[in-house]
């Protein structure tokens, strides 16, 4: 594993991959939206239900990248990679703003639907309490003066809190909730009709991708500090 640890290996291959990964997000976000446009109206929701394509992706990624922060979480703690760390850190705030956008969209969405902005339900509570998890885990890295063990505490946060992921997942079907049941990851297929289901997964592809850019950034960016601490380090010694 420790192989593909090399700074130098990693500048390599996201250079090679941010192009795809841009291209496909400047593809996919238009088609996905035009998509979006052309899918027809539910026939309870009309067209509020076009939020749905940027809700969903977005509370899709809050969850993906909340697992994927705490599988490197783990990495870091058991094999001390030093890249898990730096991913870890990356794409807390990515992920968080996913999460935000999931409930500020499900907030717009739930106006016109239930007719409030907000319910303590079991599912949009979870959601929020994820955030908060992104929240503490973005200022864990930078509240000690000893940096490691800001790492080890923010990894610490991000396995506990992966319990929280499951919850969010089951919560609709475990309690009798104002949200709806799930419609598309589920056992069985899909209830949605393929009309509006692949529109919505163009839009998570392009969630995905913009991800992926946005990582690559933040860790190229966080390796460049590293760096430029490391020089100046060596100056005052």
């Amino acid at each position: 594993m420790h192989r593909f640890a090399s700074p130098a290996r990693f500048q390599r291959l996201s250079r090679r991959l941010m192009p795809w990964l841009a291209g496909a997000c400047l593809l996919l976000f238009p088609v996905g939206l035009l998509l979006a446009f052309l899918a027809p109206a539910d026939y309870q929701q009309g067209l509020s239900v076009r939020i749905m394509y940027v809700h969903v992706p977005s509370a899709w990624m809050g969850l993906q990248v909340y697992a994927l922060i705490a599988i490197a979480s783990a990495v870091a703690l058991i094999w001390r990679h030093p890249l898990a760390d730096l991913f870890a850190k990356s794409a807390s705030p990515i992920g968080a703003a996913f999460t935000a956008m999931a409930l500020a969209t499900g907030s717009l969405w739930g106006k016109p639907m239930w007719g409030t902005w907000w319910v303590w339900d079991a599912r949009l509570t979870s959601m929020l309490i994820l955030l908060f998890l992104y929240l503490g885990h973005m200022l864990l890295f930078g509240a000690f003066d000893d940096r490691v063990r800001g790492q080890r505490a923010a990894a610490v946060l991000a396995l506990v809190g992966a319990i929280n992921l499951p919850i969010i997942k089951f919560s609709v079907n475990w309690w009798n909730t104002l949200h709806q049941p799930a419609s598309i990851l589920r056992w069985g297929a899909p209830t949605i009709d393929p009309s509006m289901l692949w529109p919505l997964f163009v839009m998570a592809i392009a969630f995905n991708a913009y991800f992926g850019v946005t990582l690559l950034l933040g860790m190229r960016a966080e390796l460049l500090e590293a760096r430029l601490r490391a020089l100046q380090y060596g100056r005052a010694a």
